[in-house]
């Protein structure tokens, strides 16, 4: 088969590898489209380190086309959706239901092979079938909506309440089309308009900031404390807007870290004793609840989370979609596999 290796930082090297056989209680799929992550761009960048050249990408969608001993119940040629993370199930974090900080965690497209390639293996709870009522375009952003899911009903707020979102990459939008479904009011905060454009037609109240610190944390205060912003999203992912968040964060409001930062944040430890802000962590998803969730969000029509794919492109073009996507003025950039 066809694979895309990650061989260096911005290097993509295509080579000619052997189909993978899946083992007991595994399916092979043959992918159809892959979606480009946040993560991926990082690995891409090189700002996480990979061990050695790896094929990445996570995000993918395909058919079941051949079945391990000890699988029942699916079939060939049913239509899938990975689920890249799979926790052990035996450490203590799993035992707590809490896999998705499992410490033996098995992570397609970074200690494992991923989906840049024709061809993927993965135990077969991890092979979502995909209802017929599921169109491929809202199917392929299935795993990174799991991730918005997560995050939203991670938090204390219910349908009613005000949240703030920092961030409209893929995660910040696909949190405000999902909030705003279940009728949430929602603030947003992203630099780049054409993405604040996107949440704002879907009905958020859009917030583009100044570029000096001081003038964003008053202006962010200001407008959040005048819609009684329950909980803030942090989702840009980058240090500052961290510390942006806790420093604008309103009397009692929860602060949700969506954003995957390795750099050091600042915040006031009296402001957020004083003033009752939770800090809440929210990474990737709990298994199986909350692919189950947004399955059923996408099928009952209530989220068509499809709509912030921006662009597609052919597994050839994989070189020259991540080099679009380290730009940042893309939403989703989706792989299609000929």
């Amino acid at each position: 088969m066809k694979a895309a290796f990650l061989k260096k930082p911005l290097e993509i090297d295509f080579q000619e590898i052997e189909i993978p056989e899946p083992g007991f209680g595994e399916v092979r799929v043959k992918l159809q489209k892959v979606g480009i992550c946040g993560s991926d761009v990082h690995l891409f960048f090189g700002h996480r380190s990979l061990e050695k050249p790896t094929i990445i990408g996570h995000e993918g969608i395909g058919i079941i086309d051949k079945i391990g001993a000890g699988v029942e119940n699916r079939k060939m040629g049913e239509r899938v959706a990975v689920e890249p993370n799979i926790p052990c199930q035996k450490c203590k974090f799993c035992q707590q239901g809490r896999g998705n900080i499992c410490v033996n965690k098995r992570v397609k497209g970074l200690n494992e092979s991923g989906c840049f390639a024709e061809y993927v293996v993965l135990p077969e709870a991890f092979a979502w079938k995909i209802p017929n009522e599921i169109s491929d375009e809202d199917a392929v952003v299935l795993e990174p909506t799991a991730v918005a899911v997560h995050a939203l009903f991670n938090s204390n707020t219910k349908p009613g309440d005000t949240i703030a979102i920092i961030g409209l990459g893929a995660i910040g939008l696909l949190i405000n089309h999902l909030a705003l479904a279940l009728g949430y009011k929602v603030l947003v905060c992203e630099p780049q308009q054409e993405k604040l454009n996107l949440a704002i037609k879907e009905g958020a109240i859009g917030i583009k900031p100044d570029g000096n610190a001081d003038n964003q944390v008053a202006q962010l205060s200001e407008a959040w404390e005048k819609h009684e912003v329950a909980a803030v999203f942090e989702c840009a992912g980058v240090s500052q807007t961290a510390s942006l968040a806790t420093a604008a964060a309103p009397r009692g409001s929860e602060i949700i870290l969506v954003g995957l930062s390795g750099g050091l944040s600042t915040f006031t430890p009296l402001k957020i004793a004083r003033e009752g802000i939770h800090i809440v962590p929210s990474i990737i998803y709990d298994h199986p609840a909350d692919f189950r969730r947004a399955i059923q969000l996408i099928k009952s029509g209530i989220i068509s989370p499809g709509k912030i794919i921006s662009r597609t492109l052919t597994f050839d073009d994989l070189q020259s979609a991540l080099e679009l996507a380290t730009k940042g003025d893309e939403s989703k950039i989706i792989i299609e596999f000929n």
